[in-house]
């Protein structure tokens, strides 16, 4: 099972998504709403169109529910053949929706654009999580998310395999290079995020291996090792586990110029994540239609 979205959010982003289709709420679809009676109904098959993972099937009842509540529409029934996080081939049947044609059409682009960009977003984490598999390594994603929609990509990325970092700017501290800037130091950028927020966790990244060392020395738990050859990520990793009998043990991720070719070589370096960014912002969506049957 897929560790869940926020009921709330996933309410206020279907009402937005609708809105934005329909031009208000409860807004208008002039070809269906004048080409079809209120009182017609339909069975449609929501379908693969291509192998893949499929997510964002739980905001499809959400969608139909919004829809038919906008236009005081009968309800539509949705009968799902698969769960979040399952393996398809083209062609598989993943739900079937019963309700009003109408309903059924005016839902359709707004359901279809969710579940198709979580279910892009799943399959692309899957390759990487594959390719992980007993490496000892867990691939993380990044906050390069579609705005407004990043608690879905972030569900995707549960979906396909993958793990969540952090969901934004407020509950984890990482220490980048434009804060080391800023602060003076990694030394000076630690000590500040602690004086000032004690409560969260503090990340660092490095660039090199000096930079590796004095942030654990300041006292951080977990690097990003970003943009390290593999030669000196290797080395980087090897020093600091080095010292962990000292400091305790440190979280260690690669991350940047990552590649699924290079991903088993990145993994020989005793890194316990790699964080991807491509996860979110790169992946193309998993084409998926909705058709209507014959009853």
């Amino acid at each position: 099972m897929v560790p869940g979205l926020d009921h709330a959010w996933v309410v206020d982003v279907v009402r937005r998504t609708l809105s934005e289709d329909l031009g208000g709420d409860p807004g208008r679809d002039v070809t269906s709403q004048a080409t079809i009676a209120v009182s017609s109904g339909a069975v449609a098959h929501l379908v693969a169109r291509q192998a893949g993972v499929v997510a964002g099937l739980v905001v499809v009842h959400e969608v139909v529910a919004q829809v038919s509540a906008r236009f005081g529409l009968g309800q539509v029934t949705v009968e799902l053949d698969v769960q979040d996080g399952t393996r398809v081939e083209a062609g598989r049947r993943l739900a079937v929706l019963t309700g009003p044609v109408q309903v059924l059409l005016m839902a359709e682009r707004s359901l279809l654009n969710l579940a198709s960009r979580a279910s892009g977003v799943a399959t692309a984490t899957r390759a990487w999580a594959d390719r992980l598999d007993g490496t000892g390594a867990t691939v993380l994603d990044t906050r390069k998310t579609t705005p407004g929609l990043r608690a879905l990509e972030k569900y995707a990325v549960r979906a396909g395999g993958g793990t969540n970092k952090r969901m934004g700017l407020y509950d984890v501290a990482m220490v980048k290079d434009n804060h080391v800037v800023a602060a003076g130091s990694v030394t000076a950028a630690v000590a500040a995020v602690r004086a000032a927020f004690p409560d969260v966790l503090v990340q660092v990244e490095a660039d090199t291996l000096d930079q590796a060392l004095e942030a654990v020395a300041a006292g951080a738990t977990f690097l990003l090792l970003d943009n390290m050859p593999t030669d000196v990520l290797a080395a980087t990793v090897a020093a600091v586990r080095a010292g962990e009998a000292t400091t305790g043990r440190i979280e260690l991720e690669a991350t940047g110029n990552l590649t699924l070719d290079r991903a088993a070589e990145v993994a020989r370096t005793g890194v316990d994540y790699m964080s991807v960014g491509g996860l979110t912002h790169s992946a193309p969506i998993l084409d998926l239609a909705l058709d209507l049957v014959a009853r």
